[in-house]
């Protein structure tokens, strides 16, 4: 059974940082789509960065271009995401999510595309 935790979360102002880690357990990790999803209070559930972990290809939503960074490694089964310059905008609940793939294809930024899912870590960015 694949497992997926995600930390790292916190309360930071606007212009700080936070790093998210997504430790995959419970499976070879050799061919996962990875994403990171978020949700604001009342809003859906939104994708915001996605990576292939055969070959490292990754993927952004337009509103976190330039500030966030989806990376992995390999030998920590792990995949982070590196949130810099992060507005109050950036608050929510964000998600690690994953789907046995070999590449990411273009339905990435669906939900049902993904079929384990951590249990989420609270990001508060204040103004």
């Amino acid at each position: 059974q694949v497992r997926l935790v995600d930390s790292g979360g916190g309360s930071v102002q606007a212009g700080g940082s936070l790093r998210l880690s997504c430790v995959v357990s419970g499976d070879s990790y050799s061919s996962y789509c990875m994403g990171w999803f978020r949700q604001a209070p009342g809003k859906e559930r939104e994708g915001v960065a996605v990576i292939s972990t055969r070959g490292g290809s990754a993927y952004y939503a337009d509103s976190v271009k330039g500030r966030f960074t989806i990376s992995q490694d390999n030998a920590k089964n792990t995949v982070y995401l590196e949130m810099n310059t992060l507005k109050p905008e950036d608050t929510g609940t964000y998600y690690c999510a994953a789907d046995r793939r070999n590449y990411c294809s273009a339905a990435i930024w669906a939900r049902s595309y993904y079929n384990y899912w951590g249990r989420g870590t609270q990001v508060t960015v204040s103004s």
